[in-house]
């Protein structure tokens, strides 16, 4: 009998091990390439802002805080980025439901267009909405409203750009929710509202909480937007960390913004992993082609219709403004016009950044699929240790840690073996790799969490290696998740502009940077290109996205 306990004993501690290395394993590569690529950048930039001949000024972050006018910007970021928030929430929310829920024609072609606002160059944004509300545009035309000088316009962008991020998020989730669990509370009494709020809402609580942490990040570091819009008025953290560095050229304010910035979104993102945490619960999952159905009664077609009316005013139409003033010259001038160099600003034609952005998005997208994908795997774990725990929330610190300061910190950073990529192609897609993994992760997360783990359990006490547990149990289970992350990661590469802005060669520019150098020149011909290639990037998204929508059709038909 000892015998025996001694060996169950001696298996159970092998067994400890294995699933430590395991864990060890996981976590490895997304632990270096963040603290290569990210943690090393960043605290590069801050000190060179904060040491004055070799010692610490750390006396310049309170006489930077005792300024009035960066009180006001810090009140000013934290009050925009939660009202845009729950705004984007309420008029998204509705929008995941339909998508997940309803079957109606065209459905993959208006998913891709609900997704291409999120990949826009947040500059292309700006100058799509003063368009519509400022002076001489299509409000101000038809009703003689103005709201570029309100913060209105500001909010309103934010929602246009943040759209997608809850529709995805969320909606991907809550196509796999098993229905019947909310028409069993229906039978038992509960009204609709009662139901959902009790039964489908507590369910979806990580996916909801994912989205609306990724939206206030975004609002939280807004920049292009709040810098067009805003105008002297209304500053970001963002805009004035880039004012600080690029316009006054005093780092050491540049570097105490920066990690005001980073302290209170580490507060934000440790206070939601601790939330979502106390809220995980396995779910009943099911296919998501089985969910969905066509309405039925009159209060569904208008929640659909309304949808719909939402979709096209607040999202299409900011859209064909682009596409209008890039088809004003006649002879699509402005399109001609990128096939040629002006040997100014650009050393090749405009055009050819086209092909850079495909080539840099790809190369991010299977950085951003294999760092994030390994590190969700570590994090769905039972048995994951404080360190990988708290690695949940440090991996979300590139969506609120300024895109400036991580542009500046790779030039300083990487200049030296054995990190001197500064004449590397690699380069602009690891910058555009940090801003995918963390929507790799909170895409897959809710749904890997959501694996009922005696699903696993039984598959290695049938004797099953954690590969092939990983390959029989959770894969079937988050392919589709899988698929919207790397559409979600080559989305966020295309428009990534922050930091690439910096470390893009001029000979081998990227859309949105293309872009933003037409933006700043004079000139109705470089404005014109700029919405040319603004409507090529649209595009662009739309088409790589049809084929996302197709690739996920044909994954749960079996067909293609």
């Amino acid at each position: 009998m000892d015998l025996a306990r001694t060996e169950v004993t001696e298996a159970a501690v092998r067994k400890d091990r294995r699933g430590s290395a395991a864990r060890l394993g996981l976590i490895a590569l997304p632990v270096a390439f963040f603290a290569a690529f990210f943690a090393y950048p960043v605290a590069a930039i801050v000190a060179r802002g904060l040491k004055v001949d070799g010692a610490w000024r750390f006396g310049r972050i309170g006489e930077v805080l005792a300024q009035s006018d960066v009180r006001h910007v810090l009140w000013f970021t934290t009050w925009q980025a939660l009202v845009s928030t729950a705004l984007t929430l309420l008029i998204a929310l509705p929008g995941a439901y339909v998508f997940a829920r309803f079957d109606f024609r065209g459905k993959q072609v208006l998913r891709a267009a609900v997704t291409v606002p999120f990949v826009l160059p947040t500059v292309v944004v700006g100058t799509a909405f003063l368009a519509l509300v400022g002076r001489g545009g299509l409000l101000d035309e038809l009703w003689g409203v103005r709201l570029d000088t309100t913060v209105w316009a500001i909010l309103l962008a934010h929602v246009f750009f943040n759209y997608a991020v809850v529709v995805r998020t969320v909606g991907g989730l809550w196509a796999q929710l098993d229905p019947r669990q909310e028409e069993a509370a229906r039978m038992l009494g509960a009204s609709p509202w009662k139901a959902w709020r009790q039964v489908t809402l507590p369910a979806l609580g990580p996916a909801v909480a994912a989205a609306a942490l990724m939206v206030f990040l975004f609002t939280f570091t807004s920049f292009g937007v709040v810098q067009i819009l805003g105008g002297p008025t209304f500053s970001t953290l963002e805009v004035e960390i880039y004012r600080q560095t690029s316009e006054i050229f005093d780092l050491s304010t540049a570097a105490v913004l920066t990690l005001i910035q980073f302290v209170a979104v580490g507060a934000i993102l440790a206070l939601h992993a601790w939330t979502v945490r106390r809220r995980e619960t396995a779910l009943r999952l099911v296919d998501a082609s089985v969910t969905a159905r066509r309405p039925r009664g009159a209060g569904q077609w208008a929640l659909l219709v309304g949808v719909l009316v939402t979709v096209v005013v607040l999202l299409m139409l900011p859209l064909a403004v682009l596409v209008q003033r890039s088809l004003d010259a006649p002879g699509f001038g402005y399109y001609r016009a990128l096939t040629r160099a002006d040997g100014g600003v650009f050393l090749v034609p405009p055009i050819e950044a086209i092909g850079n952005s495909l080539e840099y998005a790809v190369a991010a997208t299977v950085i951003a699929v294999v760092i994030g994908g390994l590190a969700a795997v570590a994090l769905t774990r039972r048995d994951a240790g404080r360190f990988v725990r708290g690695f949940d929330a440090l991996l979300m610190l590139p969506l609120g840690v300024s895109a400036v300061t991580v542009g500046f910190g790779f030039l300083i950073a990487l200049d030296e073996p054995p990190l001197d990529l500064r004449s590397s192609w690699i380069l602009v897609p690891l910058a555009q790799a940090l801003v995918g993994v963390p929507f790799v992760v909170r895409t897959m997360l809710p749904v890997l969490r959501a694996v009922d783990v005696r699903l696993r359990e039984a598959a290695s006490v049938l004797g099953a290696s954690p590969w092939r547990v990983w390959r029989e149990v959770d894969l079937p289970m988050v392919r589709r998740a899988l698929l919207i992350a790397a559409g979600f990661a080559f989305a966020v590469s295309l428009g990534e502009f922050g930091a690439t802005v910096f470390i893009a060669r001029p000979d081998n520019p990227t859309l949105p940077v293309a872009v933003a150098r037409l933006l700043g020149r004079p000139g109705d011909l470089n404005y014109g290109q700029a919405m040319a290639l603004s409507t090529i990037l649209m595009v662009v998204c739309a088409v790589a996205l049809l084929v996302l929508e197709r690739l996920r059709t044909a994954d749960r038909t079996g067909e293609f």
